[in-house]
């Protein structure tokens, strides 16, 4: 689990509701300039703990999200869901 499960995520949710030629946009035009932060071993454990003590909703890779966005100092997330706001980050929507 790591930054590649976060982009693919991505990925999929782009091409599923924008299409295919949006992904690839994605893909060639902006991950390229993205700064990927890549999950060290203690963030991983860290999201897996915070999973298996949840009792539901979350999905682990919004929870390694929250782990690595702690970590880093990052306050903002681009999100179409409730989760980050409600984990403390200030949520922007397209």
């Amino acid at each position: 689990m790591g930054n590649k499960s976060i982009v693919a995520e991505t990925t999929a949710l782009i091409a599923a509701r924008l299409g295919r030629a949006a992904a690839r946009r994605w893909m060639i035009d902006l991950l390229p300039v993205a700064e990927v932060l890549w999950v060290d071993r203690g963030a991983h454990e860290a999201a897996v703990a915070a999973f298996l003590a949840a009792d539901g909703g979350v999905s682990l890779v919004d929870l390694v999200s929250f782990e690595v966005m702690r970590r880093t100092g990052m306050r903002w997330a681009f999100a179409f869901d409730e989760d980050f706001s409600r984990h403390g980050f200030e949520v922007l929507q397209g």
